[in-house]
């Protein structure tokens, strides 16, 4: 009697794929590690690192290959070699140029802007100290605030003696700058009980004005000022005690950013039926 012989059949691995697509997994790790890791390498790091990749991958790149420099903004553009030998950068898009340019513009701005107000807080340093004036920056501009008490006597525009030598020490240092400077003027919320103002909104564009008339005086071209009145409508305390109504009571000086305004129309919406 013959004896049959058993055939085994393998069943078939159905989960083969996880092993293909673990490789695939710890490969794209590795491959943002290395784009994480030469981003902020110097040049040395960068060709130990190219040399490496290379011999992994067969081949050995030149020793003269361009290596990318850093910025606080990340990668520059890796500059290619001209027939020289000399380092030119790749072309680019033009829109990439221009905000690029755009960016590098308001970084020199933004460091030309803060090495004013350091001069503007030396010069103005003994009523910084007594809380009279604050100097602050930000990305409208930097902004000098004067209690109305070191400028004006009480419901009053015209400047006091002792505050004339603060102003001209101030437009001194601005005389040269390229920046418009934005003066407004603020009150508490107490009505003004006078016969030369009739509400709390005069007196404070007249001091504005008192302002920027003593600025173009000493040397600030009159097309860079402008004299704004806000009366009570921005404080920056409480107006139910004497030092909120003291803060508030105020004239500042603004120095706007040079960078130009982004402008873009809005269109109109499809279904609208107004004309």
């Amino acid at each position: 009697m013959r004896r049959r012989r058993r055939i085994t059949v393998e069943h078939e691995n159905h989960d083969r794929w996880l092993i293909s697509f673990a490789d695939f997994v710890t490969l794209l790790f590795a491959f943002f590690v290395v784009m994480y890791a030469i981003s902020a390498v110097n040049e040395s790091k960068y060709r130990v690192l190219a040399s490496s990749l290379g011999d992994a991958f067969g081949r050995s790149p030149s020793s003269d290959a361009p290596v990318p420099h850093t910025t606080p903004h990340g990668l520059q553009p890796i500059a290619d070699r001209s027939p020289s030998g000399q380092l030119t950068p790749m072309a680019l898009p033009p829109e990439v140029k221009q905000r690029t340019l755009k960016q590098q513009q308001a970084i020199e701005e933004q460091a030309h802007m803060t090495e004013v107000a350091s001069n503007l807080l030396e010069v103005m340093a003994p009523l910084v100290k007594e809380g009279k004036v604050r100097v602050t920056q930000s990305r409208r501009g930097v902004s000098i605030e004067i209690n109305a008490n070191v400028l004006f006597a009480a419901g009053q525009a015209e400047l006091e003696p002792q505050s004339l030598t603060v102003l001209r020490a101030v437009a001194e240092q601005l005389r040269t700058e390229p920046f418009n400077l934005e003066i407004t003027g603020h009150t508490d919320n107490v009505p003004i009980s006078n016969s030369i103002f009739a509400s709390n909104w005069e007196l404070s564009a007249v001091r504005a004005s008192s302002v920027v008339r003593l600025l173009a005086e000493n040397g600030i071209a009159p097309v860079r000022l402008f004299a704004i009145g806000r009366e009570a409508s921005l404080p920056i305390a409480a107006n139910d005690t004497a030092e909120g109504r003291a803060r508030n009571r105020r004239v500042e000086l603004m120095i706007l950013s040079g960078l130009p305004d982004t402008v873009e129309e809005i269109p109109v919406r499809p279904n609208s039926t107004r004309p």
